[in-house]
């Protein structure tokens, strides 16, 4: 019998088109001898929807047609069972859409890698591919994933974080106390973002005003560090969970600036994206072995700190001047799942992904075993005194 798998994508994240391409992409990957796929599509606004198109990379051309020819669902639990319903359902239409063994999230950025998803699969007992709530949250805030790479001997940036209310409330006293902890040149981010949106470079007072107004479009929290004059990046992919990680091969993005752009990520160049897939890069990395391997070593060590889970990708730093490395970030759920770098050690993409599904039936069996409730008698003598209703009677 097939597995069924309900492959999420979109959300309410400026990575929603990225999602798309990436899951889509894994759809095609997926061997339909083993899963029977179920697109899941996650609207701008939040909603979910399934139909013939949604698993149909043309169909985004116009999302206001695709949705209109879709129909809206939820998920919910039916007798002990993971299930997919339709929230409208027509005139005597059961509202079962079908029930599945396990679901693949393939988002990106905020309000759904962040651990929102992850969260909503596991209230409803849905298993689920990647990390759990805790790692995923983690993993999205740069300034929290830094403060426990620093505990765990990591190294990373010093940084000092902005809140818009504190910024708002006295702009000049927000800057100089970034200035004094920092120094130019600087790199300023939201806290919560990936893609490479909302960041950018500031070497003087009046760059660092615009680059704070730039990252504040897009978070509360706005993360600043010393920007690396001479800087190569470097990114590794990990595979496994908190126990048993490995990684895949380093690459060398090649960008067109000094900040590896959107663009640079995304496009590559071309006017059909394939997300992740399209961006310049140098595979294996043309870097020395004993950095390749450190890198290695540092990405697995930062996978097993933040208790991960599926595949991630790191993202590295090294200052060419100095030699130092820095680990720079986390992706939990890499765009393009990060096939391109797992290929290269001879993991193709259809392994990839069941290795992905294989860790999330791993871990909702462990789960099973623990024990999340008992049996007591608290509540039989708990009286409140009643609720009042409209009337004022309780």
């Amino acid at each position: 019998m097939k597995i069924k798998v309900a492959l999420l994508f979109g959300g309410k994240s400026v990575e929603h088109e990225i999602s798309v391409i990436s899951a889509l992409q894994a759809a095609q990957s997926l061997d339909r001898e083993k899963y029977d796929v179920i697109p899941v599509y996650i609207s701008k606004s939040g909603e979910m929807y399934c139909g013939e198109r949604v698993g149909d990379i043309e169909a985004y051309k116009d999302i206001k047609s695709l949705i209109s020819e879709s129909f809206e669902v939820c998920f919910a639990r039916i007798s002990g069972r993971a299930a997919i319903i339709k929230t409208r359902p027509k005139l005597f239409e059961k509202p079962l859409v079908d029930y599945i063994d396990v679901a693949l999230p393939v988002v990106h950025g905020t309000n759904v890698e962040d651990g929102t998803v992850a969260g909503y699969l596991n209230l409803i007992g849905v298993p689920f591919a990647g990390c759990d709530v805790l790692s995923a949250a983690l993993s999205m805030d740069k300034y929290a994933m830094k403060l426990i790479f620093k505990e765990s001997g990591i190294p990373v940036l010093d940084c000092a974080i902005c809140d818009i209310a504190d910024y708002s409330a006295d702009d000049t006293a927000a800057i100089e106390k970034i200035e004094e902890k920092i120094g130019y040149p600087m790199i300023v981010k939201p806290v919560n973002l990936g893609s490479s949106v909302g960041i950018s470079k500031a070497d003087c007072r009046e760059k660092l005003f615009e680059a704070l107004a730039e990252a504040f479009l897009y978070a509360k929290r706005v993360l600043v560090e010393r920007a690396i004059v001479n800087l190569t990046e470097i990114n590794c992919s990990v595979l496994g969970n908190e126990r048993a990680a490995e990684a895949s091969v380093c690459e060398r993005p090649v960008g067109s600036d000094e900040i590896l752009s959107y663009e640079d990520k995304y496009i590559g160049g071309s006017k059909s994206s394939k997300g992740m897939a399209s961006t310049k890069r140098v595979i294996p990395a043309d870097i020395s072995p004993e950095n390749t391997e450190k890198i290695r070593e540092l990405a697995v060590r930062a996978f097993k700190a933040l208790g991960c889970c599926g595949v991630a990708r790191i993202d590295f730093m090294i200052d060419n001047d100095s030699g130092e490395i820095y680990l720079n970030e986390i992706n939990s759920i890499p765009g393009s799942l990060s096939f391109y770098l797992w290929e290269p050690a001879g993991v193709k993409y259809p392994e990839l992904l069941d290795r992905l599904i294989s860790l999330a039936l791993e871990r909702d069996r462990e789960g099973k075993k623990i024990t999340y409730a008992f049996d007591t008698n608290v509540l039989s003598g708990v009286k409140l005194g009643g609720l009042k209703g409209a009337k004022g009677k309780a």
